[in-house]
């Protein structure tokens, strides 16, 4: 069951967080973007948005991202795969979602995950543009926690 995303008291972190987006899918993708930029700014950071082609490209930018000297506190990963009539999209969002995890492990940067494998446009809308379920929203209050967390170890 799809669970609301709960509306967080932001506590002002300040910080570098950064944003990977694709331009694949752009309307599902920028109402994600909007949602996650808007929190990070509620809670005084700063936000760097890059955008990719694709979905398959979110991970190079965010390993990138992930090894400059100033690397940002957080990256969030946004993209939305639509399946197909082919398991093209089963393969995309799995090596996306390896690689995701192997650059957040190696770099110790938190990569917050919401490159979403949906079914179809329905699930996409709820997902990406209802401000109810907007998982942008919900990956910038993960990324902002994460931040905390691993700044007190």
């Amino acid at each position: 069951m799809l669970k609301a995303v709960k509306k967080s008291k932001v506590a002002k972190s300040g910080g570098s967080f950064a944003i990977v987006a694709s331009r694949y899918n752009a309307r599902y993708v920028d109402g994600m973007l909007n949602a996650a930029a808007r929190e990070l700014k509620r809670a005084g950071a700063k936000v760097q948005i890059v955008r990719v082609p694709g979905a398959y490209e979110i991970p190079v930018v965010a390993a990138k991202l992930s090894t400059l000297p100033s690397k940002p506190a957080a990256i969030i990963c946004l993209g939305v795969i639509l399946r197909g009539e082919t398991t093209h999209a089963q393969h995309i969002g799995e090596a996306v979602s390896q690689a995701l995890m192997q650059i957040q492990i190696t770099h110790g940067v938190p990569v917050i995950h919401e490159v979403l494998l949906l079914e179809n446009k329905q699930q996409a809308e709820v997902r990406c543009l209802d401000p109810k379920h907007n998982r942008g929203m919900e990956a910038a209050q993960t990324a902002l926690e994460m931040a905390r967390v691993l700044a007190q170890l």
